[in-house]
C-alpha cells in the first residue's frame, strides 16, 4: 500500500508479483542467469523485475512459462457473466 492510501495501488501488486516471482524462482532452483537463458528474457529485464516490479507484459508471460505458472493468467480480467448477457442482448438487436 502507498503511504497515502489504504487502498492498493499498481505499484503495490507489481512488487508482490515480483516477490512472488521471485520466491518461486528460488523454490525451482532456478538462477536468474538460468531464468534469462530459458525463458529469452534478458538478465537485466529479470533483475529490474525482481527488484523493482517493473517489467513488461510479455516478459512477465515468458518467465511464468519457464516456472510453471503460465495457467494463472488464464483467470486474470474475465467479464462479470452478467456483461457477457448484456452484450449478446445488444448484438442480437443489432443483428435484426
Amino acid at each position: 500500500m502507498n503511504r497515502f492510501s489504504i487502498d492498493v495501488v499498481p505499484e503495490d501488486v507489481s512488487k508482490k508479483l515480483a516477490e512472488n516471482t521471485k520466491k518461486l524462482r528460488k523454490q525451482k532452483k532456478i538462477t536468474q542467469k538460468d531464468l534469462a537463458k530459458r525463458s529469452g528474457v534478458s538478465l537485466g529485464s529479470i533483475k529490474r523485475f525482481e527488484s523493482s516490479g517493473l517489467i513488461s507484459l510479455s516478459s512477465l508471460l515468458k518467465i511464468t512459462l519457464i516456472l510453471g505458472r503460465l495457467d494463472d493468467f488464464k483467470n486474470l480480467l474475465i467479464p462479470e457473466k452478467e456483461v457477457d448477457k448484456i452484450e449478446k442482448l445488444f448484438s442480437k438487436k443489432a443483428q435484426q
